[in-house]
């Protein structure tokens, strides 16, 4: 079974919008908490946003095992379905590692109700334009029924390699768009297909605006996991034209999001974490090679927090 035309549009749409990647919780012993992921998710979709994506990176992908991403995308999948808001909310299931196990990461999904699949960039020492290509043709090829998204890291990856991908694989359908340059952003999309694909701005909040300007028509987010109805506000000003709604969105962004960035990242997920925490809603907790945050950055998340009129409702450490 192939995904047909009209299924193919019909995802299209619905990648065009907010993506939340949600955190997933630890406990004290060090293992998932599933009921603050299933708490955080619901949070997110009781909100209102419409996209899921478990096992991205600020779920910690590559700090997860086999195991647990594939409960990580059943959980996704129940607390998605069981917000309580309206129409069940559509999951995006991160998927990557080496081919055999993406693959069958891809093929659980589907099992699970699952419409469609983002697949991280490949991670290695050694990687050609040429093997990215035909490691996503694999997946795709093999899951020919679900919708493809890429993951945009690598700026070697340009408009040629996404277009002949996308040409030999019609379920291919969207783009994650992950590299701060909004003019080599303009030149893929137009380049690769603007119309074929649904592009994503792949790092956030802070670099939206200037996709959306360029042609992208959703963005991801780990901010919505703290703030949902802030990133829902800048989607609504994009949406509707105005722009300078959005960058007041994206005032409002900038001390939490210049947070994560800083240090090549380094506190991405961390960040997050923390301010979760402080709202009482999950352990601060990360696994190696990411790190808590220190006390400095832990009183700014604070801060943040009182400024989005968010009171911390408790500790949960």
């Amino acid at each position: 079974m192939t995904l047909d035309p009209g299924s193919a549009d019909q995802l299209r749409s619905t990648l065009a919008t907010v993506a939340a990647v949600p955190v997933t919780p630890f406990g004290p012993d060090g293992q998932v908490d599933w009921e603050a992921h299933d708490r955080v998710i619901r949070r997110i979709v009781g909100a209102g946003v419409r996209l899921v994506t478990p096992n991205g990176n600020t779920g910690e992908f590559y700090a997860l095992t086999a195991a647990e991403a594939r409960r990580a995308t059943e959980s996704a999948v129940a607390a998605a379905a069981g917000s309580g808001a309206g129409a069940p909310a559509d999951v995006v299931a991160g998927v990557g590692h080496d081919l055999p196990s993406a693959i069958e990461a891809g093929q659980h999904a589907r099992d699970h109700g699952v419409r469609m699949i983002m697949v991280h960039q490949p991670v290695g020492p050694y990687i050609s334009a040429a093997g990215w290509l035909e490691y996503h043709r694999a997946i795709a090829g093999a899951l020919p029924d679900l919708g493809v998204v890429l993951y945009i890291r690598d700026p070697r990856i340009g408009a040629r390699h996404i277009r002949l991908l996308g040409d030999l694989c019609p379920n291919v359908i969207a783009v994650k768009y992950g590299i701060r340059d909004p003019v080599q952003f303009a030149g893929v999309a137009r380049d690769a297909g603007l119309d074929r694909f649904t592009w994503l701005a792949g790092l956030a909040e802070l670099t939206a605006p200037a996709c959306w300007t360029a042609g992208a028509r959703g963005f991801t987010s780990g901010l919505v996991n703290v703030a949902p109805a802030l990133s829902l506000s800048m989607m609504e000003s994009l949406r509707g034209g105005d722009m300078a709604g959005a960058m007041k969105a994206w005032e409002d962004c900038r001390a939490f999001e210049e947070l994560r960035a800083a240090d090549s990242s380094a506190n991405n997920v961390s960040v997050v974490k923390e301010a979760l925490a402080q709202l009482g809603l999950c352990r601060p907790d990360v696994r190696p090679p990411s790190h808590r945050v220190s006390e400095e950055v832990r009183a700014q998340i604070t801060e943040i927090l009182e400024r989005w009129g968010l009171s911390p409702a408790g500790e949960n450490r």
